[in-house]
């Protein structure tokens, strides 16, 4: 539906355009010799543009009845593809409102429910966490030896356990890691922690840190994504479609579904439908697959 939108501006800039250029090529040309032309091209250029301008309407007008239909189908495109599934939000950075209630409002269409966001801290405080995980390996975490490559694969590791936990619920849930170390890992939590369905999870790129600092987050944001992944819950990368750097390449790059236009219509029923089992990359941009999964091939995972 994008391209009606984009062919008439367009057609009626360029037109513009050539109206104005034509008419400062006269201004400054010979008037004897142009003169008897001038007014028929600026007549005839004056009834394109017009015409541009009324196709222009008339696709808006298009345009926001197909995106009417779209916003009418949408509730009965998802209905029930996550009906009584408990499903989490996972932002690796800094916490959004606006992103929260577009992944909320994609999970409750569908019938599902969000019941655990949280937001790990970063940079990470490992000296925070390697006192909460006294006792393990992971206490190590905090000493300087374990700086550089050998570093960032304990924190790996870490991450890797914190994801298993963050999806796999269980009578333990509150002596495991994840919670002993919830106070120096997460930066916001809402809801509980319990068994998770399916995550969505909001990547921001790591800025501002000291290199050091900034290998561990991308460790621990790895191993997060791993962790859940080798569980087997449906792990979801989203972004809006304004969001610069896009962070799809990474969501790719870790081997998970992602959509790149949240805040339309189509990306939010795109989460549904990924959460429920599609795999790809979905939206609008130059790194998706489509716009939407197949949506045979969905539902047979709902």
């Amino acid at each position: 539906m994008f391209d009606y939108r984009y062919h008439a501006l367009s057609l009626a800039a360029v037109l513009l355009a050539l109206a104005v250029g034509i008419v400062i090529g006269v201004a400054i040309g010979d008037s004897n010799l142009v003169s008897s032309a001038k007014s028929g091209i600026v007549r005839d250029l004056s009834a394109e543009v017009g015409a541009a301008q009324r196709q222009t309407g008339q696709l808006r007008a298009q345009l926001s009845a197909e995106e009417a239909f779209a916003n009418d189908l949408y509730p009965i495109a998802v209905h029930g593809l996550l009906r009584g599934r408990s499903i989490g939000l996972l932002f690796l950075g800094n916490a959004s409102d606006r992103l929260d209630g577009l992944v909320r409002d994609a999970v409750s269409q569908a019938g599902g429910d969000v019941t655990t966001v949280v937001a790990v801290r970063e940079p990470l405080d490992l000296a925070g966490l390697a006192r909460d995980a006294a006792g393990t390996r992971f206490a190590a975490l905090g000493e300087p030896a374990t700086s550089g490559a050998a570093g960032a694969q304990l924190v790996e590791r870490f991450g890797a356990l914190a994801g298993k936990q963050l999806v796999s619920g269980g009578q333990a849930i509150g002596h495991e890691l994840l919670s002993r170390a919830s106070s120096h890992l997460l930066s916001a939590f809402d809801g509980q922690l319990g068994k998770l369905e399916g995550l969505a999870v909001v990547r921001a790129e790591p800025a501002g840190m000291v290199p050091e600092a900034a290998q561990s987050a991308n460790a621990l944001e790895s191993g997060l994504v791993r962790g859940v992944s080798d569980i087997g819950v449906p792990i979801v990368g989203v972004e809006q479609t304004g969001t610069e750097p896009s962070q799809v390449p990474w969501y790719q790059g870790q081997g998970i579904s992602s959509v790149d236009d949240l805040d339309a219509t189509a990306g939010r029923a795109a989460l549904a439908y990924a959460l429920a089992g599609a795999r790809g990359s979905y939206g609008v941009k130059g790194t998706a697959n489509s716009l939407l999964p197949a949506v045979a091939a969905a539902s047979g995972h709902a």
